[in-house]
């Protein structure tokens, strides 16, 4: 439940949180600042009015179902929807009591807040989906952490951090009316199953055929919910281990033969394009 000294824009409307807050009276010329933050199990009964706010606020939902209200416009919301709401921006926010939400959100403020909404979305009165919960989650996690141990420095981690989850949003996020669509769910799937097999996958054709899926339909699901073809990110997991292989001192064909690329040429080839350094010069500076 809501702590003493909680402010009063915490709902009380929660069967379980946890909460900071860093910085309750910030100075309105800042560039940025992380006012408060949280995750609340939300009671069945759960819905907040508010014509307005003393922040900009950003709230993810990562289980259950509910809806907002943006204006005239209701928007359902369900599990990786995140929306924001400005200073000025009347809202309302409804649980599904049959199906209660756990949402994590951030209060924060400052000269560059707006433009960043903005920029990297979802922009104030906006749901977006991100096609990847589980990293925003991770970073929501973090966040939360840092801003309940109270350092020296949190308040300065927190900014840190709020950009780095605002970044993980813009390069994730899709329409919210996809997140229940049979193309996104197909892709969501094909998306799991290149990261838990990336080390026996060769080529997209063996992705798509483990995946029962056409080669093409398969990279236009990719266009559609991310920002790498899916053969991008298979390269992507392989040169990231290869990275660690080599900081072990193992030898770059070794590497390649390992990551089942067909000659050291083109793991090289590959490694330089994503790494901007050709993997024996990587492996000689871990000598240093």
């Amino acid at each position: 439940m809501s702590e003493i000294g909680d402010p009063a824009y915490f709902s009380a409307q929660i069967s379980q949180a946890k909460r900071f807050h860093l910085d309750l009276n910030p100075q309105r010329d800042s560039a940025l600042t992380v006012v408060s933050g949280g995750l609340e199990n939300c009671s069945p009964e759960y819905q907040v009015e508010r014509s307005g706010f003393p922040f900009f606020g950003l709230e993810f939902v990562a289980q259950g179902r509910g809806e907002v209200k943006f204006g005239e416009d209701t928007v359902g919301i369900q599990a990786g929807s995140l929306f924001s709401y400005g200073p000025d921006t009347r809202h309302a926010i409804r649980n599904d009591p049959g199906d209660p939400m756990v949402k994590y959100f951030v209060d924060f403020t400052g000269l560059r807040a707006g433009d960043l909404l903005k920029t990297l979305g979802p922009a104030p009165g906006t749901v977006v989906q991100t096609s990847t919960p589980g990293e925003v989650l991770a970073v929501f996690e973090d966040l939360i952490r840092n801003g309940m141990e109270y350092t020296p420095f949190g308040g300065r981690i927190a900014i840190v951090m709020l950009e780095l989850l605002l970044l993980r949003i813009a390069e994730s996020s899709i329409p919210n009316e996809s997140a229940g669509s049979p193309a996104f769910g197909t892709y969501r799937r094909c998306r799991q199953y290149i990261q838990e097999h990336w080390q026996e996958l060769r080529s997209l054709g063996e992705v798509a055929t483990a995946c029962h899926v056409d080669p093409a339909y398969l990279c236009r699901l990719f266009k559609k919910f991310d920002r790498q073809s899916p053969y991008q990110m298979l390269l992507r997991l392989k040169v990231n281990h290869g990275a660690v292989m080599l900081q072990a001192g193992l030898s770059v064909a070794r590497v390649s033969e390992e990551l089942l690329f067909a000659d050291p040429f083109h793991f090289s080839r590959t490694f330089k394009s994503l790494m901007g350094i050709a993997p024996s010069h990587f492996a000689r500076l871990q000598d240093r």
